[in-house]
């Protein structure tokens, strides 16, 4: 399951791919758009400059803007960069692969292709789902959004 913080994470960078012209965004707005914690949403945005996907501007005019474009963020890339592997078990993980401690060896482990499989499902869609995707995705939503019933 997602923590919050990834969740947050990957709102705040949905939120700056959203804005129409490469501008940057006050953690303020970048708080509301992605309805998240200020405090909170500063630590994150930190950890999401060091991983390089967002950039900082000091000044007036200053704020954050993405480092990417956003078809070259993908979801997985977001999720391993806050939480770490994508993987439920590290004998599962591409990224961080490591034996169970307390496991049987990979060999012969009774759970570990269901886990191999899992996370290959995982990665393949999160690989594949970038933040442009889901701003396509959100715009397909709101075109076929039913009308307000008028009061």
């Amino acid at each position: 399951m997602l923590s919050q913080k990834t969740k947050y994470a990957l709102r705040a960078l949905a939120y700056l791919a959203s804005l129409k012209d490469p501008s940057t965004a006050s953690i303020a707005e970048v708080a509301v758009g992605a309805k998240a914690p200020r405090k909170f949403l500063e630590a994150i945005l930190l950890e999401l400059k060091l991983s390089g996907f967002v950039e900082s501007r000091r000044g007036r005019f200053g704020g954050y803007a993405l480092a990417k474009s956003p078809e070259s963020i993908s979801f997985a890339a977001v999720i391993r960069a806050v939480e770490g592997p994508l993987a439920l078990a590290p004998c599962a993980s591409v990224t961080a692969y490591k034996q169970c401690a307390d496991c049987f060896p990979v060999e012969v482990c009774p759970i570990r292709a269901a886990l191999l499989a899992g996370r290959d499902a995982i990665a393949e869609v999160l690989e594949n789902w970038t933040l442009a995707t889901a701003l396509e995705q959100r715009d397909v939503l709101e075109d076929c959004a039913p009308a307000p019933i008028p009061s």
